[in-house]
């Protein structure tokens, strides 16, 4: 793996190289919307009070500026921007999203507030295509204790009393604007991971090799690489993706920054994390919005012999002037035989702001795949499962059998102000068929987590979690029933 780095670095020149002229002509377009506001300004009897602006400082001291502005501001805050919709139910900081989290698509109507440091170094912030990123670092330390993967099903930190490099990532991206409502606009997204995450987010033949082959411990991932196309003239609007990207429902997602918590719950731990395909997200108004998808399936690369034309519809209706908000998914259906990560699954997420400081959201699922390999030992000539793709514990005799599981969890959510938030997680998992963890058992897991934001750059997320399975012992390698950790990660944004 010596070889990954150097690769890397070569990967993102090209990728740099790709989007400069989109750079170049946002900077273009934001030079010649200055040269306006001046030539309006000169000719107001005001003009000359204009000061001149300075001249752009180097990159590194303009970088240190911009951390040091984030972390001790000395400019006042600016009017909120315009929106299409209702407002936003949250607060962001201190949560992930300002917004209730809806898959596949751009939040259509709100616009895009986000600047970062390494954009400030580069151009001010001043164009629509942004380079940025985060290091995302943790620890835990585990009532398990016997080596590599003891500390499964719970995630992402599978290993047990460790320091990990999680996810280093890396984003170029380009939103679409669709708060207007007069043009086409586009918008794109190339996202990279390396870390120790990466085993959560692979794809069967996208450098999958590192995981299912060779199991490496650390490995690098392009989580997502997408195009947006945005249609204001449909509807309220429609936004069309094409490549790969997260799959619609869920309230967590791979990414550290888009989780209200270190670790994960078990019933996103076991679903499925992206599709390669296309999805259309259509705003019919306020209240409803509409989404169907095409992929080909589940964690899967279009090239592979997994592949199956796969369907994914949602419905997203929010009431209590986007206080409420119910989003239920077909995340993806098809005729259900076992391949690699082939999971029919189902879900309804429901959505509820309490009042100005509590808010809290509930998922549930059904997942199930038909025709999976007995790994139970009782049947003669077993038809041996796929590689990373789980067998199930079927009845005496069969070869093959139905496997389906259910989740449900819930996150209630505090904020004390803008920097400080407390999370509490509880969540019930049957594992019928041990298909999804290896151990045919309930599970429940109980979790509580303190956030704290330095500006809006640095997070800090301590947390302790207990869980238990109750059938079978799951945990330290399926010899403990129940399992205590203490953790905690951090999150540098740049």
């Amino acid at each position: 793996m010596r070889e990954w780095p150097a690769c890397l670095v070569l990967l993102n020149a090209f990728l740099i190289m790709l989007c400069a002229p989109a750079i170049a002509q946002d900077q273009i377009n934001a030079q010649l919307n200055a040269q306006l506001n001046a030539q309006s300004a000169t000719s107001s009897p005001a003009s000359s009070a204009t000061p001149t602006p300075d001249a752009p400082k180097p990159f590194f001291p303009a970088l240190i500026d911009a951390y040091k502005e984030d972390w001790h501001p000395t400019q006042p805050a600016g009017p909120d921007p315009v929106r299409r919709g209702y407002p936003a139910p949250l607060d962001s900081t201190p949560f992930p999203s300002s917004d209730y989290s809806v898959g596949g698509t751009p939040v259509l109507g709100a616009p895009d507030t986000q600047t970062y440091p390494l954009m400030q170094a580069i151009n001010q912030n001043r164009t629509r295509t942004k380079i940025y990123g985060w290091l995302n670092g943790g620890f835990n330390i585990s009532t398990s204790n016997k080596g590599d993967s003891a500390n499964s099903p719970a995630a992402y930190y599978y290993n047990p009393n460790r320091i990990t490099p999680d996810q280093q990532v890396l984003f170029i991206e380009r939103l679409p604007d669709t708060v207007q409502t007069e043009h086409i606009d586009y918008g794109f997204r190339f996202a990279q991971l390396w870390g120790q995450d990466y085993r959560y987010t692979t794809s069967k033949g996208i450098f999958s090799q590192q995981l299912l082959l060779e199991n490496h411990e650390y490995g690098y991932d392009p989580v997502m690489f997408y195009f947006d196309l945005y249609i204001p003239h449909v509807a309220k609007g429609m936004n069309i993706r094409m490549g790969r990207y997260i799959s619609l429902p869920d309230i967590e997602a791979q990414l550290a920054p888009n989780n209200y918590t270190y670790s994960h719950s078990l019933l996103y731990t076991i679903d499925p994390y992206t599709q390669t395909g296309i999805v259309a997200s259509i705003k019919l108004s306020d209240h409803w919005l509409v989404q169907a998808g095409f992929s080909g399936g589940n964690d899967v690369a279009p090239w592979t012999k997994d592949v199956k034309p796969t369907g994914t519809a949602c419905v997203d209706y929010t009431w209590h002037k986007g206080g409420d908000a119910l989003y239920t998914c077909a995340n993806s259906f098809n005729d259900g035989k076992y391949a690699y990560n082939n999971l029919q699954g189902y879900y309804e997420t429901w959505y509820h702001k309490i009042n100005a400081t509590w808010h809290t959201d509930t998922e549930a699922w059904y997942m199930y795949q038909r025709d999976v390999p007995n790994i139970a030992g009782n049947v003669t000539n077993p038809i041996k499962p796929e590689i990373g793709s789980n067998g199930a514990f079927c009845s005496f005799g069969e070869r093959t059998c139905f496997a389906p599981e259910a989740a449900i969890v819930n996150y209630t959510e505090k904020e004390f102000n803008h920097k400080n938030y407390l999370s509490i997680r509880n969540e019930f998992v049957d594992d019928i068929k041990g298909q999804r963890t290896g151990y045919t058992t309930k599970y429940s897991e109980h979790l509580i987590s303190y956030g704290h934001w330095i500006g809006n750059t640095v997070l800090f997320r301590p947390e302790i979690r207990l869980e238990h399975s109750y059938n079978l012992p799951a945990y330290d390698l399926g010899t403990k029933k129940t399992q205590f950790i203490a953790a905690g990660d951090i999150t540098y944004h740049f």
